[in-house]
């Protein structure tokens, strides 16, 4: 008489082992993956947070494309498409969007290039030198960074307006004169954060190129740049997002209306007896504002991730 052979159960142990060389992994239980689950109430609160980031997003794109302009005809969904808005915006003599646009763009892109210039070689000196006042120079540049921007507004407006009587491109109402008022405290806490990307390349590398006849001017610009570039694309897009959007010194500096940046162009639109009638130019505006970032954000957002998590893990 033949006996049948029971099935043997399987080894979890076994099984995670299997798993583990072969790269398979078992699919989750339908439990898991149900409502009854714990992973049904974190897509809820995906689906919540996105909905609230896109809400004033769909309430600017409504009013941009409602052919009354105004703030009182306003709606959260959008009830046609017209450019109207547009049109009377980039028509707008006294207004000149596009000179506030490329002055936005012009003080950006130069300002964060200037900052990670800066704030690279800095961090160079603070990683790879040794130098007497290394960590004094670093608690400083810490310090500096818990004291507002807004007290020295005053003592700027003055030295600029000093300096503007001797050079003009570089005093008050200027592109190049704000530039260079940004450009003072590019450092800080930019420093900190790209010093501790500069701490993860390895020593071995530099003292390999000094062995080789290289300078620290050479091993900085052909080698140390290329490896710590996630956390260069990371500051520039820090600053360049903080610079785009910066209103209080630019409100300070520029005064001439051909010279004024897109926040305080846009800023003075909401201003006076006008600000109901213009609520629709103001919103085209500012989903035409918002588009640079958006594509700078989509096309470094690898190299956003990866430098803040290495960056401030050291």
């Amino acid at each position: 008489m033949s006996t049948v052979n029971a099935p043997v159960p399987a080894d979890p142990r076994m099984e995670t082992r299997v798993e583990q060389e072969t790269g398979r992994t078992s699919p989750a239980s339908p439990k898991r993956r149900g409502l009854g689950g714990s992973v049904w109430w974190r897509h809820a609160l995906g689906i919540l947070a996105l909905v609230w980031a896109l809400f004033p997003i769909l309430f600017i794109y409504s009013a941009a494309t409602n052919p009354s302009g105004t703030l009182n005809t306003a709606s959260l969904l959008p009830s046609g498409f017209s450019t109207k808005n547009f049109v009377d915006l980039f028509n707008d003599s006294s207004r000149p969007f596009w000179s506030w646009y490329k002055n936005s763009m012009t003080i950006s892109l130069v300002g964060a290039l200037g900052a990670v210039f800066l704030g690279g070689c800095a961090a160079f000196a603070f990683s790879r030198l040794r130098f007497k006042g290394r960590r004094g120079g670093m608690m400083a540049l810490l310090l500096t960074t818990f004291f507002p921007a807004l007290l020295a507004i005053v003592a700027m407006y003055i030295i600029f307006a000093s300096i503007g009587d001797a050079l003009p491109m570089f005093g008050l109402n200027t592109i190049t004169g704000l530039i260079l008022a940004y450009l003072g405290g590019a450092l800080g806490a930019n420093v900190w954060l790209l010093k501790g990307y500069f701490d993860t390349v390895p020593r071995e590398l530099d003292e390999a190129a000094i062995v080789d006849g290289a300078s620290h001017v050479r091993i900085f610009f052909t080698m140390t740049l290329r490896l710590v570039m996630p956390i260069l694309v990371t500051v520039f897009m820090l600053v360049f997002v903080g610079l785009y959007g910066e209103f209080m010194l630019a409100s300070v500096f520029l005064n001439d209306v051909e010279n004024q940046t897109l926040g305080v162009g846009l800023y003075g639109m909401t201003l006076g007896n006008d600000a109901n009638t213009l609520f629709g130019r103001f919103t085209a505006a500012a989903l035409l504002g918002s588009i640079p970032v958006i594509l700078l954000y989509l096309a470094f957002q690898k190299q956003l991730v990866g430098g803040l998590t290495t960056g401030s893990v050291k």
